[in-house]
């Protein structure tokens, strides 16, 4: 009954969610390319099938090693790479874009005839979600035919937990509905057995976070140096993956605190915001510059704005201190690691509930600090522009706490492996 009054509110919704794709589309074309896809009409393929959902980004950053030993381990198999948003999608083609047996589509919407046409026509091996995106009717439809699912380095805050428990029994079907569930940690382990109503420990296992083993890859690191080359000798502070409000704050306390020689690169995480926080730039009375209009950076300029996307590892490359979007005020914070594989000192807010672990663990190693506020964190981050020897430990730091935490791929191998070989076998 309750998936039924679920269904419902998806048709009823269905005007709605069109129109917020059209008014999406107004600053991303892309959301409106493709678009029987998102309606499960895909093009057949007799190709064995491997699906790999990555919804936007970062989950698709974070399935880079996944998916790299996924080709290596299955030669006759094609991954089906399916995504939610434009940027994701863009950042799948940037990564995976040369490899033949890569094919990207949108996923459908969660309504039993889209999923269900949509698993007919690819008749995946296995299906890999990539953290937390779980449509209850996708889940019930991939059980109806059999096909195993894996939630891949889950990972499940206190606030989404209570979240989900409110969708009640619909919410532990859908989590009950996975064969099996890789959690990032053993806090996320316990909420998300609680939340599947399944406290077996071979059904939650505890593989680590698998965006330890992510890579630059070669392209970003030239492109990288090429953004270093841009900038010349000038200390580089960069203000990555921001979020509604945050960009004010921190564009104050540079105004404020940053000497003239210090450059800011600000990468807002969302471009539909890009004009957006140009603006707010100009306001702060920062001479800007952006990325996408590919001059060299001149001495007077103060703000860089990164108005680009798939190229947040380049940022990191050309980057003296990093500071963490979504962090300054109560988002949860962004992806922190990308930022210590890359040896970049880390200044993280007070709200890093996303990454509670990770970033615990970080500034426990010494690659990050945790600052009170924005100001906080630009004064910190302004401090490690001028003391090589400190910046040199934190970058260190931050290197060897990636490297120490590294596996998750071949944990989550091994999961896959067992479910294939289990399909094999009916």
């Amino acid at each position: 009954m309750i998936r039924a009054l679920y269904t419902l509110l998806w048709i009823v919704g269905m005007p709605l969610v069109l129109g917020r794709l059209a008014w999406r589309a107004r600053h991303q074309p892309e959301y409106l390319q493709h678009l029987p896809e998102r309606f499960g009409y895909l093009p057949a393929s007799d190709v064995p099938c491997i699906w790999l959902h990555a919804v936007s980004v970062g989950e698709t950053r974070a399935a880079q090693p996944l998916l790299k030993a996924l080709l290596s381990a299955y030669p006759a198999h094609h991954i089906l790479l399916t995504h939610m948003t434009p940027t994701g999608r863009a950042t799948g083609q940037e990564l995976f874009g040369k490899e033949a047996r890569v094919r990207q589509a949108w996923l459908p919407y969660d309504l039993p005839w889209c999923t269900r046409r949509f698993l007919r026509t690819v008749q995946p091996a296995c299906g890999i979600i990539m953290e937390t995106e779980v449509w209850p009717n996708l889940m019930r439809q991939a059980k109806v035919r059999g096909v195993p699912m894996l939630l891949a380095s889950a990972r499940l805050s206190e606030r989404s937990a209570k979240g989900y428990a409110r969708l009640g029994n619909l919410a532990k079907q859908a989590f009950a509905g996975f064969d099996t569930i890789a959690a990032q940690s053993d806090a996320d382990a316990a909420r998300l057995r609680g939340l599947a109503g399944n406290e077996d420990k071979s059904f939650v296992r505890v593989t680590g976070n698998i965006k330890y083993d992510v890579e630059i890859i070669s392209s970003m690191q030239e492109r990288g140096a090429a953004f270093k080359a841009l900038v010349g000798k000038r200390p580089v502070i960069l203000a990555t993956s921001t979020r509604e409000g945050e960009e004010v704050l921190l564009l104050e306390a540079f105004r404020n605190h940053a000497p003239a020689e210090v450059l800011l690169a600000l990468v807002p995480r969302h471009p539909q915001r890009f004009d957006e926080v140009s603006a707010a730039v100009r306001h702060a009375g920062l001479a800007l510059q952006r990325r996408s209009d590919g001059m060299a950076i001149a001495p007077a300029t103060r703000v860089w704005l990164g108005d680009s996307m798939g190229e947040m590892a380049a940022y990191y490359t050309m980057a003296d201190v990093s500071l963490i979007g979504g962090s300054w005020l109560p988002f949860g914070s962004q992806n922190l690691i990308e930022s210590c594989a890359a040896g970049v000192p880390v200044m993280i807010g007070p709200h890093s509930f996303n990454f509670a672990e990770a970033a615990e663990k970080a500034i426990e190693a010494g690659a990050a600090l945790r600052c009170a506020n924005a100001e906080s964190g630009v004064l910190e981050a302004l401090a490690l522009t001028s003391d090589p020897e400190r910046r040199n430990r934190m970058s260190q730091a931050g290197l060897a706490f990636c490297r120490l935490h590294r596996g998750a791929t071949a944990r989550l191998m091994s999961l896959v492996e067992g479910l294939l070989s289990n399909t094999e076998k009916k």
